[in-house]
């Protein structure tokens, strides 16, 4: 499943910062709390990973029914 974003760019006099949205689809996927920590891992120039620091058990998904 993939959720499709644009990256958003600010500039000010002093700097410029880059900014991503993260989809409440997939942060509630994930059961992504407020103030939680990540980081960015960069693979090569086509792929860039959202790791959560604190890892949580991975969910199963459900089974559907006969």
């Amino acid at each position: 499943m993939g959720y499709m974003t644009k990256i958003q760019k600010v500039e000010r006099p002093t700097n410029q910062s880059f900014y991503v949205n993260l989809p409440s689809a997939v942060a509630q996927a994930m059961n992504i709390e407020k103030g939680e920590e990540f980081e960015w891992i960069i693979e090569d120039k086509n792929l860039l990973l959202f790791r959560r620091l604190k890892t949580q058990k991975a969910f199963k998904p459900q089974k559907q029914g006969k």
